[in-house]
């Protein structure tokens, strides 16, 4: 129905992007600073690639800051959940790799959750409030997304709500889906229509409509490229000369696409509890652009 939740996967990079520069307008941190200045309960190991360049939350958000670990796979409910700090260093339960900087900040992009992570425990660092709750004070409740969170796992009375996911062949994820304790870059539950009203602000604070979470500027910085067609939190596509934003997600058992207009106030938001989710979603987002005459559809 229009209220079963699906698990966003990357989605979420966007929304926790906006939260943190939110952050960044009001001046509590610097998207230019060196991250270990705001991280007191753990640290960023330092090497020399960091001596000449900084790790940012710039950077961090936008997959320049050199830092290890693509994705994660989440947990299963048969397994214990490690702890942020666990995950950032790699230490079990954690099933991914420990989190450092092996390329020189700034110098390329590549794809790193464990960057976000990193940015999220800055977040809880500075603010002294679980990630979850300050995406939810800073942009899920402000933007009316009242059928989101980033709780991990979700409570019971929410999961009579979710989706459960399918593996290619179509069986089923054990248990209906992984809890992701990555919360930043990953942990997002939504339905599409929460995800576009939260687009639809972000069009808006663009056209300078409205600043329910970010000023115009700020919006603006969300959607401006730093490195290989990527922003903060989202992929950016120039077609046709007309300039898109957006994300695609991929969870397991679960898989998403988000695109919106820089300039026009139309988008979509397909979300799909599959691993061939991908396949309609592009196909559903293509046909909605062509309908519709979006430039370069």
């Amino acid at each position: 129905t229009e209220g079963t939740l699906f698990q966003a996967a990357s989605l979420t990079k966007g929304v926790s992007s906006a939260a943190i520069v939110s952050l960044a307008q009001e001046g509590f941190v610097s998207l230019d600073s060196e991250i270990n200045d705001y991280l007191t309960s753990w640290q960023l190991p330092y090497n020399s690639l960091q001596e000449s360049e900084k790790v940012t939350l710039r950077r961090l958000l936008s997959h320049t800051a050199g830092t290890t670990v693509g994705g994660f796979r989440g947990s299963r409910y048969t397994e214990p959940v490690p702890s942020l700090i666990q995950i950032l260093n790699g230490e079990p339960p954690a099933n991914s790799p420990r989190v450092v900087v092996d390329l020189v900040p700034g110098s390329r992009f590549r794809y790193s959750g464990g960057g976000y992570l990193v940015a999220q425990q800055a977040v809880e660092d500075v603010t002294g409030t679980r990630f979850e709750e300050f995406v939810r004070q800073r942009v899920l409740q402000p933007v009316g997304m009242d059928n989101s969170t980033y709780e991990q796992p979700l409570p019971p009375q929410l999961l009579v709500q979710a989706a459960s996911g399918s593996y290619a062949d179509g069986t089923a994820v054990p248990g209906g889906h992984h809890i992701y304790p990555e919360i930043a870059p990953a942990a997002l539950w939504t339905t599409p229509s929460d995800v576009a009203r939260f687009l639809i602000e972000v069009q808006r604070s663009l056209r300078d409509q409205s600043n329910v979470v970010l000023s115009q500027d700020n919006a603006t910085l969300l959607v401006t490229e730093v490195k290989r067609d990527y922003a903060l939190g989202f992929d950016l596509w120039l077609i046709h000369g007309h300039l898109y934003f957006g994300h695609s997600g991929a969870n397991d058992g679960f898989r998403g696409r988000m695109v919106a207009s820089r300039t026009s106030g139309y988008g979509v938001v397909i979300l799909t509890n599959s691993d061939n989710g991908h396949l309609l979603s592009d196909a559903v987002v293509e046909l909605i652009g062509k309908r519709e005459g979006w430039p370069g559809f």
